[in-house]
């Protein structure tokens, strides 16, 4: 008889590391939240959460930090997802940060950088001693740098220098009151992983992933969709596209890729040979510098 070998592929092995991490969270911690925005990412991350408790209902809420500046379709998206999975939302909004005082609007209208206090406030009020955040290290400097359990003090601060080895996967969640940790179960997965696990399982995704015809105009070197929160300049010119976005966040900054991939299969085969993160292809908040990341991070962004 010919001795038969069982071996995970691939995206099989990171989908048993992803759930061997939210396993851990759940035993370790009290009170854990998963960030939920509606975004690929967090899409995925919630539907390894999902397949890591089935067929009971995910044990721990999820948190959007809501910038006011959000897409329509990824809302929607959003309030549909928690509904269907039975979890319940925590809605943090920037807006109500501003009216309290805790942050001012910034001139150019720009409210992602404004997203650390309200996130830090809401784990604060909340008591969550552990986040799930859907950072990849593929994505951007600062993130390769992140451990999969990454401390943050009292102050939900992260320094670099001062992080927990994790040999042979072993995790330390130690912490005093008042801290918490920061888990990312998506860090060693890439961007064309992602899309080709959404593929595998069918994971519905909003609209904007996807090709299709919008009003855009660039700026700075990007296409911006014309929207709500979003209005061409004097020399502006908006023009109609066909364009999908590879990531999604604050609509002012979030610029859309001239695309005809309206599929998965076309998405995975775009991705395979694109050269360019999608952050720094479509974030303009990580183009202002080269620590911009890093700098935030420090101060307990995502």
């Amino acid at each position: 008889m010919t001795a038969q070998t069982y071996e995970l592929s691939h995206l099989q092995a990171l989908e048993a590391e992803s759930i061997h991490i939210i396993r851990e969270v759940a035993a370790e911690f009290e009170r854990p939240v998963l960030l939920f925005s509606g975004g690929k990412d967090s899409v995925v991350m919630l539907h390894l959460a999902a397949k890591a408790f089935t067929p009971a209902r995910v044990p721990f809420p999820v948190m959007h930090i809501d910038t006011g500046h959000n897409f329509d379709e990824v809302l929607d998206f959003r309030d549909s997802t928690v509904e269907r999975l039975g979890v319940r939302l925590v809605v943090a909004s920037v807006e109500d940060s501003i009216a309290k005082g805790r942050v001012r609007e910034r001139p150019d209208g720009v409210r992602n950088p404004l997203q650390t206090v309200t996130l830090l406030d809401a784990i604060n009020d909340n008591g969550f001693d552990a986040v799930f955040g859907g950072a990849r290290r593929d994505e951007e400097k600062a993130r390769a740098k992140e451990r999969v359990f990454s401390f943050r003090d009292e102050f939900g601060q992260w320094d670099p220098k001062n992080q927990r080895p994790e040999l042979w996967s072993l995790y330390n969640g130690r912490h005093h009151k008042g801290e918490h940790i920061r888990v990312f179960p998506l860090s060693n997965w890439t961007e064309l992983d992602v899309w080709q696990y959404l593929a595998a399982e069918e994971i519905d995704l909003p609209s904007i992933y996807f090709a299709h015809e919008r009003e855009v105009f660039q700026r700075d070197g990007m296409w911006l969709s014309v929207g709500k929160h979003n209005s061409p300049r004097e020399h502006e010119e908006v023009v109609t596209m066909t364009v999908r976005f590879r990531t999604v966040g604050d609509a002012p900054i979030t610029g859309a890729v001239e695309s005809t991939a309206a599929t998965y299969d076309d998405i995975v085969a775009e991705v395979a040979a694109t050269r360019m993160t999608e952050r720094g292809a479509t974030r303009a908040d990580d183009r202002l510098t080269e620590a911009a990341m890093e700098d935030r991070k420090k101060e307990g962004y995502f």
